[in-house]
């Protein structure tokens, strides 16, 4: 099977990290509340929650793992530079779906702590994207990924492009 390797790797990957960080501190962090909204707020906050699952698996496995033949992990990264899918629209779509699990989970909870472990965990992404993953991939893949930078934001798409 094509790139069996990268996709059991990034399959272990998502249930250790993102699993983890979206996942499992989350749902500690809500303390056994139950859901806080009903209706069309919750539906909303669900589909927040089902789009970040989205997001972060359409980049993780097709992006990464299969078109990248390597893994969202730093210590197993892609051969080639991955500007296809949801990267052509920003840089770091994974951390963005990441995020929105989280997002959805406070609003779904009304947890005031999933919502400062939401900020904790955000900054910590921009941190790790400034000052180990930019500079990673510039190393790697030096103008392609400078032409790339230009072209694509970090965080939040451009409208109308």
């Amino acid at each position: 099977m094509r790139n069996a390797s990268p996709l059991l790797k990034t399959a272990l990957f998502t249930v250790f990290v993102p699993g983890t960080v979206a996942g499992y501190v989350p749902w500690r962090l809500r303390n056994g509340a139950g859901v806080g909204v009903h209706g069309a707020e919750e539906a909303a906050a669900c589909a927040l929650i089902l789009a970040g699952i989205l997001i972060y698996l359409h980049t993780a496995f097709w992006g990464f793992a299969w078109t990248g033949s390597g893994t969202p992990a730093p210590i197993a990264p892609t051969k080639t530079l991955v500007v296809k899918g949801l990267h052509r629209f920003v840089r770091n779509p994974m951390y963005v779906g990441v995020a929105l699990v989280i997002a959805g989970q406070a609003w779904l909870f009304h947890s005031r702590d999933i919502a400062i472990y939401l900020a904790c965990v955000v900054t910590a992404f921009h941190l790790f994207v400034l000052l180990y993953e930019e500079p990673a991939l510039r190393r790697q893949f030096g103008e392609e990924y400078d032409r790339y930078r230009t072209r694509v934001p970090r965080w939040i798409p451009r409208i109308g492009r």
